[in-house]
């Protein structure tokens, strides 16, 4: 027996993590393997492994199911969350950032080397592309499966 709703939700997110080093690679000209295990960017993995496990149920339950309406549920809070919360998050340790630079400089003092992360969350695109990978992913997985 194997956890076809799990596979889903899983190959949606390793989908998206790969996918963002390859995006990298082409707009940074850069191959960076962090993004492979790294928040934010294109495409948001958290869409994806939440519209694949969303979907897989809707395939495997139904519109009607209960289990359906808490992966929709769920899965709206996190598309929720990674757009908004954590995008906004993103933006105020970037302004952080650079007060602490310009801070450091005016009172010549050594601070920690610490950077907060800028890139938390996505912008809606992101999770737009996200959420229709992981849905692909999904119907793509039962049209192979069966």
């Amino acid at each position: 027996m194997q956890n076809n709703i799990l596979i889903c939700a899983i190959l949606g997110n390793i989908i998206a993590q790969v996918l963002k080093v390859v995006i990298n690679f082409f707009t940074e000209k850069e191959f960076n393997i962090k993004r492979l295990i790294g928040a934010g960017g294109m495409p948001s993995s958290h869409s994806s492994t939440v519209a694949a496990l969303a979907t897989a149920i809707y395939i495997e339950y139904g519109i009607n199911s209960p289990y359906f309406a808490l992966a929709v549920i769920f899965g709206l809070i996190v598309l929720s969350d990674a757009a908004g919360v954590r995008n906004a998050a993103g933006k105020h340790a970037e302004i952080l950032n650079v007060l602490k630079d310009d801070l450091q400089y005016l009172l010549s003092k050594n601070f920690d080397n610490i950077r907060l992360k800028e890139l938390l969350g996505h912008t809606r695109i992101q999770v737009i592309i996200g959420t229709l990978i992981g849905i692909g992913t999904a119907l793509t997985y039962y049209w192979i499966v069966g």
